[in-house]
């Protein structure tokens, strides 16, 4: 049976943690309040989310297992990296169930993001007739195609989406589910099989977008011990300009502000997440390497708009979510 569900959210974090199926974190990058949607329709072959977020934030996690998950930018209003790559408007962007990611997302992007049943979709595949060269092209998470011919298909997907959602649900059958399930996939299928997409595209990960990843991870995993700038560019055995110019390419921000700020999601995941009679607010910012208080709630007010007192914590039985 089709579920669907339409929220509102002033946290990224609660935002992330909505949409389901997927094990990700959002971090916020820019500062003040955030403010996004999220609508979501699920059946038995597909999960569909349409979502935007007014400030810019870098997803990272793993995709579904046991799916293959398809998205589609609907606006590219600023520098956009889907698994490294550089992305235009016209491309797709594609993640085999399990795979790890991490896409950078601009301010005010909106984005609608289909997922199928990997048994679904490899059925669907078999039936095309290059499905031997669909299977090379699905190796690539960005696929450039025909900017016209994607207009046409993002047009005809949000559609078919915004349909499905303001259906009264009334004859909700399995019959319904399988009509928009097939043509979610021949909409897919026809946009990667059209003459204008090149079968044999290849677009490698960009040698700034691996310096950012580089970095998150070393931010998110050494979090008692954060490396500087400079102890950064050692490691990596690169200049600090270099590493100045990929995050300004890559996050439109410097390296000190972005590790800063995905630091500071972590405290503010960590204080969601605890009942403050369990973690102090100075004990989970200690954790993510900020140990001078005063500093921080001022950095933690900046970024979210917000005391980190005033920030929800976990109840007795369950997470308070804003």
């Amino acid at each position: 049976m089709t579920t669907m569900n339409i929220s509102h959210f002033r946290d990224v974090h609660v935002h992330a943690a909505t949409v389901q199926e997927w094990n990700q974190d959002y971090n916020q990058l820019t500062a003040g309040s955030a403010e996004s949607s999220l609508m979501q329709l699920t059946t038995a072959g597909c999960h569909l989310f349409l979502e935007q977020i007014n400030q810019r934030v870098v997803q990272n996690g793993v995709a579904p297992r046991g799916k293959m998950c398809f998205a589609v930018p609907i606006n590219v209003p600023g520098a956009i990296r889907m698994q490294g790559r550089e992305v235009d408007d016209s491309s797709l962007f594609f993640l085999h169930g399990g795979e790890e990611f991490m896409f950078h997302m601009p301010m005010g992007m909106e984005l609608l993001s289909i997922t199928f049943e990997r048994d679904l979709f490899e059925q669907a595949l078999e039936q095309t007739t290059a499905s031997r060269e669909l299977k090379l092209l699905l190796r690539q998470p960005v696929i450039r195609v025909s900017p016209q011919r994607f207009a046409q298909a993002r047009r005809r997907l949000l559609a078919l989406f915004s349909q499905a959602l303001t259906h009264d649900g009334g004859d909700s059958t399995r019959a319904r589910e399988l009509a928009l399930e097939q043509a979610m996939l021949d909409e897919l299928l026809q946009l990667m099989t059209d003459p204008a997409c090149d079968k044999h595209q290849r677009s490698p990960s960009s040698t700034r977008s691996f310096i950012v990843e580089k970095c998150h991870r070393l931010a998110t995993t050494q979090m008692l011990n954060v490396p500087s700038v400079i102890e950064l560019c050692q490691r990596l055995q690169v200049s600090r300009r270099t590493v100045q110019n990929s995050f300004r390419a890559v996050a439109e921000t410097t390296p000190l502000n972005y590790l800063r700020s995905v630091r500071l999601n972590g405290v503010r995941r960590t204080l969601m997440s605890t009942r403050a009679a369990d973690l102090s607010i100075g004990d989970a910012a200690a954790q993510w390497g900020f140990y001078h208080l005063s500093h921080f709630a001022a950095q933690y007010q900046e970024l979210f708009a917000e005391l980190p007192s005033q920030t929800a914590r976990a109840a007795i039985h369950g997470d308070a979510r804003a």
